[in-house]
């Protein structure tokens, strides 16, 4: 199952935004691949972030990967839901054909899961998430693990770094209003 992190203290985790925005929502922020990272702000206000890994079993047939993530979505959305809203990383370019058919194939699942329920969801550029993280557009993963500490986060890998930063995004801007 995935692996948490915590924030330390929920006040320090999202220190700028007002109580009403803390409380009242879940939303979800996903840098979608392989190992998946998430970024998760509660109905308590309270951020967690993780990751969790879709590599498939050597005996596992093609969909499994996605019916795994199709299963851990209804239980984050049962166990700390409803799920109002999702944000992830849209990656229009990617060196190598696997991590492209992966990625699409998680992206298609994850739309018509939020179909399915009416739970709005939007794509954000990476050069935007890290221009917002780190102050430059083509920000390395080593800029991005330290802007998530500097935040309060211990991030596990990049994916979980990318994760809280699409997060604090779509928090910080109003999910690109302003």
């Amino acid at each position: 199952m995935a692996d948490l992190t915590f924030a330390t203290q929920p006040h320090v985790a999202i220190p700028d935004l007002p109580t009403a925005v803390r409380f009242g929502r879940t939303l979800l922020a996903l840098d979608l691949g392989t190992t998946t990272g998430w970024a998760l702000h509660g109905l308590d206000g309270l951020i967690t972030s993780g990751t969790v890994s879709f590599l498939p079993g050597r005996f596992d047939g093609g969909g499994m990967r996605y019916l795994r993530f199709t299963n851990w979505l209804g239980e984050l959305d049962r166990l700390s839901g409803p799920i109002a809203s999702i944000w992830f990383e849209e990656v229009r370019r990617h060196a190598a054909t696997d991590a492209a058919h992966v990625y699409g194939g998680l992206m298609a699942t994850l739309t018509a899961w939020a179909e399915l329920r009416s739970v709005p969801y939007e794509g954000v550029p990476v050069g935007t998430i890290k221009r917002h993280a780190t102050g430059k557009g083509n920000a390395d993963k080593a800029a991005m693990i330290a802007a998530a500490r500097a935040r309060g986060f211990s991030p596990a890998d990049d994916n979980e770094a990318d994760a809280i930063a699409i997060l604090f995004w779509a928090l910080e801007t109003k999910g690109g209003l302003r």
